[in-house]
């Protein structure tokens, strides 16, 4: 049974579907006996109550620069050119899936928006909300997006869910609904979402009969069973045992940002992507420091207790199409997966380079957020390569510090919705920890280590734009606010920043500890005293952002993709 909310007075309906957070591949809690409640059937809304565009959105609808998504595939051979056709049809299941989790059914949505950039607009963010805006509505008639999405009822407060059964199980792969007394219960996707996961699951199943990797081909069965199932550890072992695919897909139902409530709940995305070779060579020697740079991070033994996986793996990729959550909203530029953290112990994760995306972020934005806001004799350390190392060690450091509280509960249930921002928090300067210990060792030359000092904080400005509902946005205001009052940069009168680069070391040092350690504690009330002290926009800051609107450069990207792209 499909999961639909009707357009109402232009109105969100009441009922929310909940996502109750399980431990990978054991929905604990839920009951599969449980029937959804009962839908209307989506209408148009009448022509007389199509939303208006309010009027502060008005500068925003063009904050996105188009980017065509294309790539080589001239070494592909012909079956392999026939799957990518399939995986894109897969790929466009999780995008409606995605939509149903956001918001809803989105066709009447969009089909009540007569301007074509306003409904592209609506389009982009898969909703009515901005969400590089704090995800303030942007059409008249909507109020303020549920934190929980369309995971949880609306009506339903955190304390509910607290003293209800269902929170002592995590539950990743089920919804939240209420049952005909009203009481909270669990469906698990697969049963809420069952005939478009089959289809999905029918498209990877056939890509694996055209698979020439055997150990890709083995890879999409597992994760068609996955999505059939909600049973993804196993694909997720298949996943990190590839090394020789040229062709790769991250599918499923795998982040957790969409739930601002809990920070429990996944979503579903895919990417497909086309391996670079000649990059990937040039990453792999990183990945083996790996055991190294945790050994010397710099908290007690306690806070780094954990060995990660030596199994890790560090490739280049060009994208040729994003879908569902990793659409939506500021483009993803780099993976680092596996999520489940028993597969991380056991085996790693991989970290996924998406290049072409990543060179649209550094033309469009990075450069032209430089030449406003960087001293003009530190611009020339504004580079690709430091771009992309800064983004790659981001991704890497995902597996430094500990998965698990010292008291031995999950970092990510005991810090709820302020886990992801702290997550990638750590991540932002542990990346540039890995850096500076690389340079120590030789591994990065002196002139380049500066390049990503710099290109490191002319990105805290390009991500601060995400706004206040994004992990990534929240992380990097925290370290903005955190390093400016450490001295890591300074500011002068023309409003120009400049790294000073022996203070960065002592911020990051700093700042490394004290995440790193809200993590091992498992400290709720002092990682959200950090992010509420930390966390907000200075008025002088505020400022220099909005030189950046002013200059017309862009916030993020959106995709021109498919097939018609790619010469099939």
């Amino acid at each position: 049974m499909t999961i639909k909310n009707f357009f109402n007075a232009l109105v969100i309906c009441g009922t929310c579907s909940v996502l109750l957070a399980c431990a990978p591949g054991n929905d604990q809690g839920a009951d599969e006996n449980v029937v959804l409640p009962a839908t209307k059937t989506a209408k148009k809304v009448p022509v007389d109550k199509k939303p208006a565009l309010l009027d502060h959105a008005r500068s925003r609808l063009d904050i996105y620069a188009t980017f065509p998504l294309t790539a080589s595939l001239d070494h592909l051979s012909a079956n392999q050119k026939k799957m990518i056709p399939v995986l894109i049809e897969a790929s466009k299941i999780m995008d409606e899936l995605f939509w149903l989790q956001a918001f809803g059914e989105p066709q009447p949505l969009l089909d009540s928006i007569s301007d074509p950039q306003t409904r592209n607009f609506a389009a982009i963010n898969y909703g009515p909300w901005d969400r590089l805006d704090a995800d303030r509505p942007f059409l008249a008639g909507f109020s303020a997006k549920p934190a929980g999405a369309r995971f949880y009822p609306e009506d339903m407060s955190k304390a509910e869910y607290e003293a209800s059964p269902l929170a002592a199980h995590s539950g990743l792969y089920s919804l939240v609904v209420r049952d005909e007394t009203g009481a909270l219960k669990a469906v698990p996707y697969h049963v809420a979402y069952a005939p478009q996961l089959k289809k999905a699951a029918d498209l990877l199943s056939s890509a694996s009969e055209l698979a020439e990797d055997p150990e890709f081909a083995n890879y999409l069965r597992l994760r068609a069973e996955a999505l059939t199932t909600d049973q993804y550890q196993p694909s997720d072992m298949a996943w990190m045992d590839m090394k020789n695919n040229k062709i790769d897909l991250v599918i499923g139902a795998i982040e957790t940002y969409e739930d601002q409530l809990f920070n429990y709940r996944t979503s579903y995305e895919s990417y497909v992507l086309i391996k670079d070779l000649a990059w990937s060579e040039r990453l792999s020697r990183y990945a083996s420091f790996l055991p190294e740079l945790q050994r010397g991070l710099p908290v007690p033994e306690k806070y780094k207790s954990e060995t990660p996986g030596s199994d890790s793996d560090l490739n280049a990729y060009d994208a040729i199409y994003y879908a569902g959550h990793s659409n939506a909203g500021s483009k993803t530029i780099a993976i680092n997966l596996p999520n489940d953290e028993e597969v991380q112990l056991a085996k790693g994760t991989r970290r996924l380079q998406l290049k072409n995306a990543m060179r649209a972020k550094f033309d469009k934005i990075l450069v032209p957020i430089a030449a406003e806001l960087i001293v003009p004799e530190q611009r020339k350390h504004i580079t690709f390569d430091g771009f992309f190392g800064n983004t790659m060690f981001h991704e890497v450091a995902h597996g430094l510090g500990i998965k698990n509280t010292l008291d031995g509960d999950k970092v990510r249930i005991a810090l709820q919705e302020l886990a992801s921002p702290t997550e990638e928090g750590k991540a932002d300067v542990l990346g540039l920890y890995m850096v500076t210990r690389l340079f120590e060792k030789g591994e990065i030359p002196e002139g380049e280590v500066m390049d990503n000092y710099v290109t490191f904080l002319a990105g805290i400005f390009r991500s601060i734009r995400f706004g206040a509902s994004s992990a990534h946005g929240k992380a990097n205001m925290v370290r903005f606010n955190f390093f400016r009052e450490m001295g890591a940069f300074n500011r002068n009168a023309q409003g120009q920043y400049a790294v000073d680069f022996d203070r960065m070391q002592e911020a990051m040092n700093a700042l490394s500890q004290k995440l790193l350690v809200l993590q091992g504690d498992g400290d709720y009330a002092g990682t959200k005293a950090l992010i509420d002290t930390m966390g907000q926009v200075s008025e002088t800051l505020q400022a220099d952002l909005e030189r950046l609107s002013a200059a017309g450069i862009p916030v993020d990207i959106v995709f021109d993709q498919g097939v018609q792209n790619l010469k099939l």
